[in-house]
């Protein structure tokens, strides 16, 4: 049995995790105890049935309402967490009446933006979440502006970019997000965002042979991981829990990383940034609020708000994957990863951190603590995503640019790729060739010709080597253009 009581709240009541095993998704567990509403669509965090509102640590606030893919998160790692289901966002009457339909679940009632209602859940938990967003507001002149993602009410349609609807349609979704106000005063969930979310609990969970841990320092994380340098580290669980769910893996030893103090700073330094690895990309965003525009440029096109609300970079580095859409941006900022382990730290240049396809030089029992990006950083920088999907999707080629240019010269340039080779790359050839060179198109086209020779291009499923080779070369092209239009609107 456990050798802890792990509890988590939901929809207000104290529910204990046992007997649920390890592995046990949160999806699973709601759905064992009659909250139905949760559902499996594809069980890798790609349409959004599965949503959930976790109470986590708030920007604005003492909490923030966070939707998350319960189909990915362990409820292990919620253990003393307080989460709400589309069943608990309606306010129930006494015994024997309806409930009372949330503002959200009223709108999306009267606007039709429900046919089957399979995926119905879903969004109504990631628009509850924009619902609760403190800096919500509405736009002044009441129009929404001239961006059509945003509503009148302030409502951003990316907090609905991963939850998929295959037989309403979106018009009357968006209708339904665009015309929820704000939360009413007496609104018991609004309320809760001034007090602090509950504390992460220190979990020892074991069932059938099976651990969750989550220690409760990073000193104690990293003595386990020296006495068990086979357990598998999660964060956000979002590339785990589609290994759990699709293949079928299991461990014997899970330790989740996510609320180490340690993990979660996030600094700003005469020199340098420095980001917690285990904070997610959304606290990343908005926490940074715009300082390194080129993260700006990453994080809408980085899976989805749902995703982004549960990945953290020290995640998508220690993977390793040559497709993860942060490596590009990191390579270009010049950033280096703090590793941490039982006997010390080190400071590993991001461009030296990988050796291999999904290899690194991260030793067993070590952590990847935070990412630092130098300072000053460059003024000229740009991401391109190239994928078949527009948001949402696994990069065929992705391509950073960071840029100094002075008087007309290209002073330095650094550019980070992926999809393109076995690790994320920086183009040396490249920066070479532009570094000294007067930015012209003379020297863009001349650089765009080595930069479609940069790394080995790969034929697979998502592109083709000489599609992925133009896309290289288009890209520094279109940075080009994109600074000579800058420049014209500037003048």
């Amino acid at each position: 049995m456990a050798k802890t009581t792990a509890r988590i709240t939901v929809n207000g009541e104290d529910t204990p995790i046992a007997p649920a095993a390890p592995h046990t998704t949160t999806l699973d567990f709601l759905r064992e105890r009659g909250l139905t509403g949760t559902k499996e669509g594809c069980a890798e965090g790609e349409c959004g049935a599965c949503s959930v509102l976790v109470a986590r640590p708030g920007v604005n606030k003492p909490t923030d309402w966070v939707a998350v893919n319960a189909c990915l998160v362990p409820v292990a790692a919620l253990d003393g967490q307080e989460i709400v289901t589309s069943e608990g966002l309606a306010a129930q009457g006494a015994p024997g009446t309806p409930p009372t339909l949330h503002p959200v679940q009223q709108e999306m009632a009267v606007r039709g933006g429900s046919q089957c209602g399979y995926c119905t859940p879903g969004f109504i938990c990631s628009m509850a979440a924009e619902y609760y967003r403190p800096d919500r507001c509405a736009h002044p002149d009441g129009d929404g502006g001239t961006d059509p993602e945003h509503g009148p009410n302030g409502f951003d349609l990316h907090a609905l970019s991963g939850n998929l609807c295959r037989c309403t349609g979106y018009r009357p979704i968006r209708d339904a997000a665009f015309a929820v106000g704000e939360p009413d005063e007496d609104d018991p969930l609004a309320r809760r965002r001034e007090q602090a979310p509950p504390e992460p609990a220190a979990t020892d969970y074991s069932l059938d042979g099976s651990t969750f841990v989550r220690p409760a320092s990073l000193a104690e994380t990293l003595r386990l991981l020296r006495e068990r340098p086979e357990a598998v580290v999660v964060a956000g669980s979002t590339d785990w829990g589609v290994e759990v769910n699709l293949r079928g893996r299991r461990a014997d030893c899970v330790v989740a990383v996510d609320r180490l103090p340690e993990l979660r700073e996030l600094r700003v330094t005469d020199d340098h940034i420095e980001i917690g690895a285990a904070l997610t990309l959304t606290e990343i965003e908005r926490r940074l609020d715009g300082t390194v525009p080129l993260l700006d440029e990453l994080f809408p096109q980085f899976a989805s708000r749902l995703i982004r609300n549960s990945a953290t970079l020290g995640g998508n580095l220690g993977t390793g994957s040559p497709i993860g859409d942060s490596p590009p941006v990191l390579l270009a900022l010049e950033a280096s990863v703090v590793l941490a382990g039982a006997d010390g730290e080190r400071v590993v240049p991001l461009a030296e951190y990988f050796t291999g396809y999904r290899q690194s030089v991260r030793r067993p029992g070590e952590l990847i603590r935070s990412v630092r990006i130098p300072l000053p950083l460059s003024p000229v920088t740009a991401f391109y995503k190239i994928a078949k999907r527009r948001f949402d999707d696994i990069s065929s080629v992705a391509v950073a640019f960071a840029l100094d240019i002075e008087d007309g010269v290209v002073r330095k340039a650094r550019i980070g790729l992926g999809g393109v080779a076995a690790t994320p790359i920086r183009a040396l050839d490249t920066e070479a060739d532009l570094q000294g060179r007067p930015w012209t198109a003379e020297t863009a086209e001349a650089a765009a010709r080595v930069l479609r020779g940069e790394g080995t291009p790969m034929d697979d499923h998502r592109a083709s080597s000489l599609y992925r080779s133009a896309m290289l070369g288009q890209s520094l092209l279109k940075l080009y253009a994109q600074t000579q239009t800058t420049e014209a609107v500037s003048s």
